[in-house]
C-alpha cells in the first residue's frame, strides 16, 4: 500500500519521502515508483510538475516527516505497531502537518489516543492497487475539524481519487461489506459448493465486480485479511465476521496469497494465477499440500 500511495503521489506532482524499518524495501519501493511514474498515467500526470517530483528514502522517521505537509502511515495492520509508529510521527511532525492512517479496520479515535495525536489523526483508507483504485475513505471522529476533512478530501481529489467521508466505526463502510462477502466466499469453498475460480467468476460476471472476493483476498494477503477479521469480529460481536477455518488453516500453513505464491490460488514466478486442487477432508496423504475442505 505504501508503494502504491508513493507512486500515485509522485505521478501527481508531489515530492515523496519514504521510510521503512527495512531500508532495502524502502529503496526498492522508491526505485520502482521512480521507474513507473509514467507507466499507465495520463499525459498530464507524466509531464509538467509530475516530471519534476522527487522520491527519496529517509534514514529515520524524523527525517521523513520533518518537512512534510502530509504524513500517511501504511505499516502492517497491527494496532500496537500502528500506535507506536504514530507516536514517532506525531513527535517529529510539525504542528500543521496533516496526519493520516491507512488502516482498513481499526478505530481512528483509539489509534489517535494510543499514538498521542488526538485531534490530528484522520483515516485515509486507500484501496489496492492504489494507482488503479479510485476510492478513498476519509474516516473522521467526532470533533474532527472541518479543515482536516477539507484537507484530506482535497488531497484525495488531487491524487485522482474520489473521497467519501465516513464516521469512525469498526470496518468503516468498505471493510465491513467486503469482509462479509469474502467470508461467505471462503465458507462456500470450505463446504464444497464451488471452487475459488467459479465463485470469483460469478461475482465478476454476475455483479460486475472487477475482482472476485477470493482473488482480492489473495492480493491483499490472507494474513492481513485474518488480522482484519480478528479485530472486527470482537468489535462488532457478529459471527458474520468470525474468521473462517479455511482462512486460519491457510495462514497457519504459510499460504498468504500472492506474496507467498500460494493462497486460494497458486502463482507462478510471473505472477500468473492458477487454480489449486481442493481435497475433501480425509483425502490424500498426511503430506498433501492441497487445501483441505472442511465442512464447518
Amino acid at each position: 500500500m505504501g508503494r502504491g500511495i508513493a507512486l500515485t503521489a509522485l505521478r501527481h506532482g508531489y515530492d515523496v519521502a519514504l521510510f521503512d524499518v527495512n531500508s532495502d524495501s524502502a529503496r526498492q519501493a522508491a526505485s520502482q515508483a521512480a521507474s513507473r511514474r509514467g507507466a499507465g498515467s495520463s499525459p498530464a500526470e507524466s509531464g509538467g510538475t509530475a516530471a519534476g517530483a522527487t522520491i527519496t528514502v529517509a534514514a529515520t522517521v524524523e527525517a521523513a516527516v520533518a518537512a512534510a505537509a502530509v504524513v500517511i502511515e501504511t505499516v502492517v495492520e497491527s494496532e500496537p505497531v500502528k500506535a507506536e509508529v504514530l507516536r514517532e510521527i506525531a513527535a517529529a511532525a510539525g504542528p500543521d502537518t496533516l496526519l493520516a492512517t491507512n488502516t482498513s479496520t481499526f478505530s481512528i479515535a483509539r489509534l489517535a489516543t494510543a499514538g498521542g495525536c488526538e485531534g490530528r489523526l484522520v483515516g485515509m483508507h486507500f484501496f489496492n492497487p492504489v494507482p488503479k483504485m479510485r476510492l478513498v475513505e476519509v474516516v473522521i471522529v467526532p470533533g474532527t475539524t472541518p479543515d482536516h476533512v477539507r484537507r484530506c478530501s482535497d488531497l484525495a481529489v488531487s491524487l485522482g481519487k474520489t473521497p467519501i467521508v465516513v464516521l469512525d466505526s469498526p470496518g468503516f463502510i468498505t471493510s465491513r461489506l467486503g469482509l462479509a462477502l469474502g467470508n461467505e466466499a471462503m465458507r462456500l469453498v470450505a463446504s464444497g459448493v464451488a471452487g475459488p475460480s467459479a465463485i470469483d467468476a460469478a461475482m465478476r460476471l454476475g455483479y460486475n465486480h472487477p475482482m472476485g472476493p477470493l482473488e482480492l483476498a489473495d492480493l491483499v494477503g490472507l494474513d492481513a485479511r485474518l488480522n482484519n477479521l480478528n479485530a472486527l469480529h470482537p468489535a462488532l460481536n457478529d459471527d458474520h465476521f468470525r474468521p473462517p477455518q479455511i482462512l486460519v488453516d491457510l495462514v497457519s500453513a504459510g499460504h498468504l496469497g500472492r506474496k507467498s505464491g500460494r493462497g486460494f490460488y497458486a502463482y507462478d514466478a510471473d505472477g500468473r494465477q492458477h487454480d489449486v486442487p481442493l481435497a475433501q477432508e480425509g483425502d490424500g496423504d498426511e503430506g498433501d499440500t492441497t487445501v483441505k475442505v472442511t465442512r464447518r
